[in-house]
């Protein structure tokens, strides 16, 4: 990743988020290099699942902060997505085939599971090259590193020694938090059976510190002596963090506000041992529309897959990007909104000043190619009076109201044309509910027909614009009442309660089209149509 060059002052000064946890970082690191000769920004992930919105979020808010980290220093940075693949498994996912098979599996380290798709040499290596995968696509700059590799390629041994070393305050660490029957039988060490291959909770006959071995009851009852070195255990997941922390010396991980005890105590843990907790922030989860948190068992809400059918990534990106210590509302009808202030923010960023760019979301999501010159609701919008249920039949318009453009030399307005296609298929369609115009709309609308065919067939959407607001006001409706009169509009155009600006709307769908669409709409065509 490449750092705008932006001046040092101004970056410093910049209240964005993403600068705010920069500068965190540089108090973390004591604004030096640090030994390992580049600055560490984390992100973890449990393979026991697919990669879902939680994923996406907690990497591209990440990567927003790296950037704005480079901007602040010249010092190298890292970004490592970690995959604890070496937890065992707790449950047996429902999305994914072979239940039974993986059921037989039970507390294995993913790692040394079968795949049940048959397709990687473990059920962790299939779902690690799916979080690739998934994290490639976005073009995210990232190193991954395998939880089971660290620990069974000694990169953890020497942390691995150093909690050994402090077993009792490491385990008095987390035991507050615990019950009285968890707290008789804890241990942060979780040892692998030698015998079954189970990752086993069971509590230590004894701690050998000075042959770095462990010694507990194996499942058939028998006394094992193991060392907590080469793979031979796997930590409790708070101590685990810790030790994550403290053997890749990670300066930056931010996680959810559902974390915050366990980071606190992963804290701890990294500073008993010798190490400095990262620097880092707790972002509030999703809401459905109702203010609800988002569950996957309840199903409510919006999922990452259900977002990046309708809109880019970008836009996804561009809606995580606000406020991420506030609640945020997920769900289908934010989405429209999403990607038109993304689209502004694009449109602003080449001739903002340095100061203004690092306050743009835009700045730190910008993909290539970017421009349109349409936006997303009034493709929307373009769809339902059109009734397009194709993509040839929204670029036949937007060809005539922008010549040049093609899905080859405009990809992202192309893309953005396919989403809208969908969208308008999967909610405005189903949603549509026109009316017949009362005595003043019947008038209004009349008149501007009248209006419209009078106007030349260049004119632009101010020129429009004018004529749709006079074709209000001087049939009866104030100032105070020009919302009705648009909302009138588009209930009895366009079978919707609103819309974006009706004069853009008609340059782009063309004078004579509108014309028909108006005259349609007052005939009662509409109507009878829905009611068949």
């Amino acid at each position: 990743m490449t750092a705008v060059k932006i001046d040092r002052d101004t970056a410093m000064a910049c209240k964005a988020w993403p600068f705010e946890e920069a500068r965190k970082v540089l108090g973390k690191i004591g604004a030096k290099l640090p030994a390992k000769g580049y600055v560490l920004f984390q992100t973890g992930y449990g393979p026991s699942g697919l990669p879902h919105i939680g994923t996406f979020g907690e990497v591209a808010r990440t990567s927003m902060v790296r950037r704005a980290f480079e901007t602040l220093s010249d010092f190298p940075t890292k970004m490592i997505c970690f995959s604890d693949d070496m937890d065992g498994l707790r449950k047996v996912p429902s999305n994914v085939p072979k239940g039974d098979m993986l059921a037989q599996y039970m507390d294995h380290p993913l790692s040394s599971i079968p795949d049940p798709f048959e397709k990687y040499e473990s059920f962790a290596h299939h779902n690690n090259a799916k979080l690739r995968e998934f994290l490639d696509g976005f073009g995210f700059e990232y190193e991954f590193l395998s939880s089971t590799d660290c620990y069974k390629g000694g990169k953890f041994d020497t942390a691995l020694l150093k909690m050994l070393e402090h077993y009792e305050d490491v385990k008095n660490a987390v035991l507050p938090i615990l019950g009285e029957e968890r707290t008789a039988t804890y241990s942060p060490f979780l040892p692998i059976s030698p015998k079954t291959g189970r990752v086993l909770q069971v509590p230590m006959e004894e701690v050998r510190l000075a042959s770095g071995t462990i010694v507990f009851k194996d499942e058939d009852g028998t006394l094992t002596e193991i060392p907590v070195t080469g793979g031979h255990v796997k930590c409790q997941w708070r101590p685990d963090w810790g030790l994550r922390w403290f053997a890749l010396d990670v300066d930056y991980e931010m996680a959810g506000e559902d974390l915050q005890t366990a980071a606190d105590i992963a804290g701890k843990i990294t500073h008993i041992m010798g190490g400095k907790k990262p620097a880092g922030f707790h972002y509030k989860l999703f809401l459905d529309e109702h203010n609800q948190k988002i569950s996957k068992s309840k199903g409510n809400g919006l999922t990452m897959e259900q977002w990046l059918t309708y809109a880019p990534h970008e836009s996804l990106a561009y809606y995580l990007y606000g406020r991420p210590t506030s609640g945020k509302k997920l769900y289908f009808d934010v989405i429209p909104k999403a990607v038109d202030e993304y689209i502004q923010f694009v449109k602003s960023l080449e001739a903002q000043t340095p100061e203004q760019k690092i306050q743009n979301p835009a700045w730190y999501i910008q993909g290539k190619d970017q421009s349109t010159p349409v936006t997303f609701a009034l493709l929307l919008n373009l769809a339902s009076a059109s009734n397009a249920l194709d993509s040839n039949t929204m670029w036949g318009f937007i060809k005539r109201y922008q010549p040049s453009a093609t899905p080859e030399n405009a990809p992202f307005l192309g893309r953005l044309v396919e989403y809208a296609v969908k969208y308008y298929e999967d909610f405005v369609l189903p949603a549509k509910q026109y009316r017949a115009p009362d005595a003043r709309e019947q008038t209004a609308l009349t008149d501007l027909v009248s209006r419209l065919s009078q106007l030349p067939a260049g004119a632009d959407a101010e020129v429009i614009q004018t004529e749709v607001f006079s074709a209000g006001k001087e049939n009866g409706y104030d100032k105070e009442e020009l919302r009705s009169w648009f909302q009138a509009i588009y209930e009895i155009c366009l079978g919707q309660s609103q819309g974006p600006r009706f004069g853009s709307f008609i340059e782009l769908y063309g004078i004579d089209p509108t014309i028909k669409l108006i005259r349609d709409a007052l005939s009662g065509d509409f109507l009878k149509d829905k009611a068949a």
